[in-house]
């Protein structure tokens, strides 16, 4: 039953509440002061938020048209999606955006798609190496583009808030496939539209 994310959200955030409980009880002086008497309950419903994408099948987001895709050979790109996610390792939040591209083979996507992937993945418990093969992978293998390109920016809380606490850090990781992994041209490109302001 523990991770079933087929349990309705109310089951899974009252599921959550005593173990923020038992939290507030260990790390906070006074856990039965009235300004945190919720915050079992609001923490409960954030995660069933901050991990739904576990519930959603990224390939059903893949909707795709064969009509407009005839004698296309140039990147389509969705730049500076932004997302939030939590990191595996600490479950604190990282931060960020991703610009994705592709090229097309016989079929399209629709645009708003790409942001609906990203929220797909990134509201799971992530690492952002991962993420971003997700994404390339995904579009990769269920659209059959000539290439794929991702690259992906974040802030990681678990630096700023935790261990070094360095602020203004951000991390790169990009993943390439097909033609933009083999025609450096074609990853010149894709880096150089990624960057634009």
């Amino acid at each position: 039953m523990i991770g079933d994310h087929k349990l309705s959200a109310t089951t899974r955030a009252d599921l959550i509440r005593p173990l923020i409980e038992q939290l507030l009880q260990i790390v906070e002086p006074e856990p039965g002061r009235s300004g945190i008497a919720e915050t079992p309950t609001r923490v409960g419903k954030a995660w069933v938020e901050w991990t739904e994408g576990y519930s959603v099948d990224p390939v059903a987001l893949l909707k795709s048209f064969e009509d407009g895709a005839t004698d296309y050979n140039e990147m389509v790109m969705q730049r500076k999606i932004p997302f939030v996610s939590h990191c595996e390792h600490h479950m604190a939040p990282f931060t960020g955006h991703v610009t994705v591209a592709y090229i097309p083979g016989d079929k399209i996507v629709g645009l708003s798609k790409m942001n609906r992937i990203v929220d797909a993945f990134a509201h799971r418990l992530q690492v952002q190496e991962r993420i971003t093969t997700q994404i390339a992978d995904l579009l990769w293998n269920n659209l059959a583009p000539k290439g794929v390109g991702v690259l992906v920016q974040a802030s990681h809380g678990c630096i700023s808030s935790r261990g070094v606490r360095h602020h203004g850090t951000d991390t790169i990781t990009s993943a390439y496939r097909g033609a933009m992994f083999e025609d450096a041209k074609a990853r010149s490109e894709f880096l150089e539209l990624a960057k634009l302001p």
